[in-house]
This record gives structure tokens, sequence and C-alpha cells, in this order.
């Protein structure tokens, strides 16, 4: 009988990792992590423990340790093939040594390797990063501590090896977590959330500028660590100058002082009040078999591909007569609804809804660069800009060539990305949405989506902003290089940020300015942005860090689209900046070796695989020859103004399709998946925006047909008298989705206020009076 000591995987292999303390500092809209692993070998033979890992995609990794009883080593980085040869050559030799590396495809995912740990050893790594925090639809600042890694899918034909992954339930990751946060900012911090347990905030003056905040106990590793920081006035502009490195070279970008600048332009409501009635949307929908998975553990019923499908319903409900669009579908292979986009009419509308309702997680592993030349392939429409909407679950092996086709097609378009689920690749999501232009948003926990995609589609329709340039105001001799990409998008409420390089004489007493200038509906505007060229107090280094991550990134892109043309070249350079600077590249690695150990490590050497997490693992029930416990009323026959209607397809119990006598005609027995009401209502609205008066209506507002159509003023026709009845109830019933159906009763407003029908007055009262609600033709839009 073997007798195994200390934690084991599913393969009952002992694994060295024991805990991980990660300690979060955040100020105003950076951050810094701070993870100490710790290790301990409990074998009779000596150990390489290997930990394939993710990290925010963003992240600057900018130190690397390890403490080996009383001996510290830090780690330097060098060309990677050089630290990986003395990594194996000091393992051949019997002493410990320590390699840290990102992934060649995808930036987000590290590994981790601790060599020859000596029976009874422990070691402590101690592992540190900066990123900037990423500004959510709802003012708040978004952090997040990857805790779940997914198994990337890998392409067939694809550069270079996938990362191998050893991966186990939640319930089986054999080491534990610890989590603390303290945040400080200029402005009052008002909360913080989390979809994870969260010990009580603590502030830590009176002013509520300080706060810490803790991992609540029992944490589960079912899903990410995730932040949402509330800052009070959050969106004010702001610049913060950092000395550069005394040790550094004067003229280098570590010797030389950094600003980093955050702008928040404001528009005029006037404009921005005025949606767009033109563009082409295209929808690509993930479908690969990893979208079956529930949404959360709360209700397993909702999976990622349903809560798709109800998504591109408000999507399709919301866009303007007269746009363009089209739908793609994506796993091993893509579909596409149109063979290119074709004019938003009631009919298309109909036609994509009967596709979309149909749609199921049964296209296998996920290859998004294949519809993705597709689409780019597809000439643009005149005077119809294109939106990409993108909605996957993240776990593309090849992350790297999507990002890298995004931003080459990035004057054709924008692109809105959304990440579903525990584990969806944060360099995807964030890398496709920044290079195209667009907006990143991510979906865990329990977060809807619908709200979410809704709000980017409401920027998506905002009036595009042009010519953007920026300028700056500097004392006599002093010069800025920015190191940024060109500001290609700029959205009301969201961030820019630009970090810039200065040189020439110190003028620590000496004011700038920047200035940013665009073209917004055809007027000219500017934001401009005055800071004090003093280097801030006590700032380290994470301005600079921040800076050189961003020009390491963009020399590694601009390396990949010139593979084989002076590529060299450019990836010297890129391994040059990262040794200056000390954070990592794709070329580079953390290479310590413990040349204090005195005698060598004896014995063969053992590896272990220390596993992490998968996204909802087990808990998904087997579907794959049965439908989605979903919505599956028609959408498409609520469409029609008949109101009756015989189909064989299983029919809504609430009535969303079929006749007031077929609905009720269902038996108890029947299992039919409970209907959001919300959903039903918008399922039934033309694609003008309108509702008709029939059965199906009447029943998701909780009346008869004949008690509606008796409530009618007499000179209002029935069109009219059924869209007001659905903005009363939208009004008075569903206030907490307004986000979801805002657009939708937008459109249908405009359509009732184009049909100068008369008593619309009249109408509302008899509405309010039917409905038990108290509302405003005002508030109505009407």
């Amino acid at each position: 009988m073997m007798n195994f000591c200390g934690l084991l995987t599913e393969k009952k292999e002992p694994v060295p990792l024991k805990s991980i303390d990660a300690q979060l500092e955040v100020k105003d809209h950076v951050a810094t992590l701070v993870s100490t692993l710790n290790y301990e070998n409990k074998e009779d033979k000596p150990l390489e423990a290997v930990f394939v890992f993710p990290l925010p995609g963003d992240a600057a990794v900018c130190h690397f340790s390890a403490q080996i009883g009383k001996t510290h080593i830090v780690a330097e980085v060098k060309e990677k093939q050089q630290a990986q040869e003395e990594y194996d050559d000091a393992l051949s030799s019997g002493q410990q040594a320590f390699l840290l590396e990102e992934s060649e495809q995808s930036p987000d995912i590290f590994s981790l390797k601790v060599g020859r740990l000596p029976p009874g050893e422990s070691a402590s790594i101690r592992l540190e990063y900066v990123t900037e925090l990423a500004v959510q639809a709802d003012d708040g600042l978004r952090f997040c501590l990857p805790a779940v890694l997914n198994p990337r899918y890998q392409p067939q034909g694809s550069e270079g090896p996938s990362v191998q992954v050893t991966s186990v339930p939640a319930s089986l990751v054999p080491y534990s977590l610890s989590f603390s946060a303290q945040v400080s900012s200029p402005r009052p911090i008002s909360k913080i959330e989390s979809s994870c347990s969260l010990e009580p905030l603590q502030y830590l003056n009176a002013d509520q500028t300080k706060a810490t905040v803790k991992l609540g106990g029992g944490h589960k590793f079912d899903r990410d660590i995730e932040l949402l920081i509330y800052y009070k006035d959050a969106h004010q502009p702001s610049a913060v100058v950092e000395a550069g490195q005394a040790s550094a070279k004067p003229g280098s970008l570590m010797g030389d002082p950094v600003v980093m600048v955050s702008l928040y332009p404001e528009f005029p409501q006037s404009v921005m009040s005025s949606l767009a009635t033109c563009g082409e949307f295209v929808f690509l929908v993930d479908r690969s078999g990893s979208m079956d998975c529930p949404m959360n553990n709360s209700t397993p019923q909702e999976t990622r591909i349903s809560s798709a499908r109800d998504t591109l319903l408000l999507l399709l409900k919301s866009l303007p007569m007269g746009c363009y669009f089209n739908i793609y579908s994506f796993g091993s292979s893509f579909e596409h609804i149109f063979p290119k986009s074709v004019e938003y009419t009631k009919k298309t509308m109909k036609k994509a809804l009967e596709k979309v309702e149909k749609m199921e997680s049964n296209l296998g592993g996920t290859e998004i660069l294949q519809p993705l030349n597709h689409i780019y392939s597809q000439a643009c429409i005149p005077k119809h800009p294109r939106q990409l909407f993108v909605f996957t679950d993240g776990e593309v092996g090849n992350t790297k060539e999507v990002t890298d086709l995004v931003k080459k097609n990035a004057d054709s378009h924008r692109c809105f990305s959304f990440g579903i689920g525990e584990g969806a690749s944060s360099a995807l999501i964030n890398g496709m949405a920044k290079d195209g232009g667009g907006q990143a948003q991510f979906i865990t926990g329990a977060d809807r989506m619908q709200p979410k995609v809704m709000q980017s589609l409401r920027f998506a329709l905002q009036p595009a902003v042009n010519d953007i340039s920026v300028s700056w105001d500097l004392p006599k001799g002093v010069s800025a290089t920015v190191l940024s990409q060109p500001i290609t998008a700029i959205f009301q409420g969201q961030r820019s940020l630009i970090y810039a390089q200065l040189t020439g004489p110190s003028s620590e007493e000496a004011d700038g300015s920047v200035t940013v200038k665009y073209s917004l509906a055809g007027h000219p505007s500017q934001n401009q942005l005055h800071f004090n060229l003093k280097p801030a107090e006590d700032s380290g280094l994470t301005v600079h860090r921040l800076a050189a991550r961003t020009v390491i990134r963009s020399m590694e892109s601009e390396e990949r689209t010139r593979r084989g043309h002076q590529d060299e070249e450019m990836k010297k350079k890129v391994v040059e900046l990262s040794i200056q600077s000390g954070v990592s590249s794709c070329f580079t690695a953390f290479i310590a070796v413990n040349k204090d150990s005195g005698q060598a490590v004896q014995g063969p050497l053992v590896r272990r695989n220390v596993p992490t997490v998968m996204a909802n693992l087990g808990l998904a029930p087997q579907r794959a020859h049965m439908p989605s416990l979903s919505r599956h009323y028609n959408w498409s026959l609520c469409l029609e103004n008949s109101g009756s209607y015989r189909h064989e397809e299983p029919i809504d119990c609430n009535g969303a399709i079929g006749s007031w006598e077929d609905v009720s005609a269902l038996s108890d027995d029947d299992e039919q998946p409970h209907k959001d009401p919300l959903l039903q209502l918008v399922s039934l609205q033309n694609a003008s925006g309108s509702w008709m008066l029939h059965e199906a209506l009447a029943a998701v507002l909780g009346k008869t047909k004949e008690e509606v159509e008796k409530a009618k003023p007499e000179l209002v026709n029935n069109e009219v008298w059924a869209s007001i009845l659905a903005l009363i109830w939208l009004h008075g019933f569903k206030m907490d989705a307004k986000e979801e159906w805002e657009l939708l009763a937008m459109k249908a407003a405009s359509w009732i206020k184009a049909q100068n029908a008369p008593c619309v007055s009249e109408c509302v009262e008899a509405g309010n009076k039917l409905l038990g609600c108290s509302m405003k033709k005002e508030a109505l839009g009407i």
C-alpha cells in the first residue's frame, strides 16, 4: 500500500505548492499585485514543480525572487533561450533554480518552474506585477486576479505548441489562497464589490480616500477574484510625472522622467443624446462546446449559449431601421446567416431570429481566425461604419494571431468584445477591443450578459469621433516622445491613457499641458489638461514599467507582422528594453539560480505539475443530444401581425406564441422552462419599434385580450395602443432592467411620435388605469 502525504492531485501525486498569498495595492487606477507562492517538498526525492497559471493580459511582470531558508535570490531578466539554458545547466549540476516565462501564444499565461527542491525543503516565490485598471461601463474600475485557467484550443496549423495545462475541478485544487487589497485615491472610495465573498470594507481615514478589504474565508477556486472599485467623481483627468531611475542611462526610457496622462473627454449632451441611425453591425458568436457550460453555479440551467441567444434577441430588436447587420457563429468551422450584411428590415430581422433561436454550442473547437478573416474580406458599406461585436468564452490558444488580425483591420471597424464566464482570456478580450478601438466587457459570476452588451451597443451608436490628434505644450528645451499607440477611439466616460518620455533640462517648478483635438459630429472640439512637471514623490518605477510594457507589446506586435523581414532587429530591441526595464516579454524570462546552496542536491529529479482550476468542470449537464434548457418559444412567429398560430415546436407556457387557447391548453405536467416576461415582450416587438395587439402581448401584461381591447380609446389604432401599453409596462415594472430595454423603447417612442396619432395622452391615462401605473407621457418619451 502506497503511503501518500500532503496534498494530492487527482492522480494521487503530492503537490509541493501549499499556499498563495496575494496582496494588492491600488493607487487611483493603477494596481500593483505581490503574490507569494509557498512550496514544500514532503517527498524523499528532489522535485521540479511546474505551475502554468494565468495573469492579466496587460500586466507588466516586474519582479521575481525566491527565499530558501535564509537565502534570498532576486531573479534577472535574460533572453529566453539563455535563461532556459542556465536553468537546465543549474538543475543538471545539482543546483536549485527558478524560471518564470511568458507563453509565446498568449501574454496572459505564465509558466513557473521551481527546480531541484530538496527533500524536506521549503521555498517562497515572490512575484510582482503592475497593471492599469480598466473602466467599466458603470464607471467602476475592474481588477481581476485570474484563478481559473481553461485549456486553450489550439487551431490546426497555428504556430508553436499549445500550452500544457494540468487542470482540476475547483473542489480538488490542493492549495489555499489568501487575498487582501489596499485602495487609495485622491477622491473618496464609495464602494468595492466582488463576485467573491469579501470581508466588510474598512476605511483607513476620515475622508474615505483609503480603504482595505480582504477575501472572505473559504474561497473555493471556482471563480476569478474580481474587484470593482468605485470612486466618487471618478472621471477626473490627471497626469503623473515619475522621475527616472538614477542608475539608468540618461536619454533611455528608464533614465528619463515619464508622464502618464489619463483623459476623460466630456462630450456635449446635445450630441450624445442623438444616437446614430446608420452603421453595419456584425455579431460574431462562439458556439464551441465550452459555451454549453453554465453562466454561474447558482443558475446552472442558464448556459453561456442560451444567454448569448437572449442577448442577440435584445440586440436585434434595438438596432435602428435602415442600418445593416449580419450574424456569424463559429467553432471548428463557422456559419453566417446572410452571405453578406443586409439591410435591417422586418423580413431580415425575422429570418435572423429564426436562426438565432436554433443556435446551440455544437460547432466543436474555438477557431476564431477564419470567421474574422471572412468578415474583414467583405467590403465596407459606404456611410455605414462597421461595428463588430464578439462573444466568446475566450478559450483560444492563438491569442496573438487574433489580436494582430484585429489590429491590422482597425481602420475599417470598431471591435467590442465580451468575455463570457470564468477563465476567459483577458489578453484576447482586452486585446481585441484595444486593437479594434472598441470596448471590452467581462461577464462573470452572477453578471447578466444583456445589460453589459446593451451598454456597449449604446457606445457603438454614439457619434463617431474622427481626426484625433495629441499635442504638447512644454517649457523650452523639454520635449515629449509619446510611447503609447495613437488614440483611435474616444467614448463618453471612457479613459484614454497616454505615456510619454520627457527629455530635456529638469524643470520641476514648470507646468506643461497636453491637448487632445478631435472632430465630433462634424464639429471640431478639444480637451486640455495642465500638469506640473515636478515628479510625484514615492511613486517608485510603476509608471516607467507600465510605459515599458506598452512599448514592448507594440514592438512584439510589429515583430510578428514583419516576421521574416528584419524581425531579428526588432526582437533585439524588445530584449534590450525588457532587460533594461525588468519587465517581462515573450522573448525574455526571469531566471534565478541558488549558487550559495553549497553541496549539490543529489538524486534523480521528479517532476510535479501543479494543477490550476478549470471553470465549471463537471457542472454542466450532458447536453450533447438534448435541447438546451433555454427559452424555446419561437421568436420569429411573434413578428407576425396575426395573433393565432398552430406550431408543433415547444410553445411558451406564458403565452409568447400561439393563440390564447393554444397556450392555456398546455398541461401542467409539460416541463416548460420559466420564461422571462421582459424577453417575451421584447420578442413581440416589430423591427419598426411597434407592437401588435394580440393575446401574446396581453398575456405578458397580465391581462386578457378582451380586457386590453375594451380599455382602448376609440380613436386610436391597435398598433399605437399596443405600443403605448408596452412602454408603460417597461417603465412601470422593469426599471431595474432599463439598460436592457432602453434603446428598443426609444425606437418604439420614435415610431409612436411618427404616427401623429390622436389622443396619445388619453391612451397613456387609459393604459395607466389598465396596468395600475402612473406614468407620464413625457417619461415615456412620447
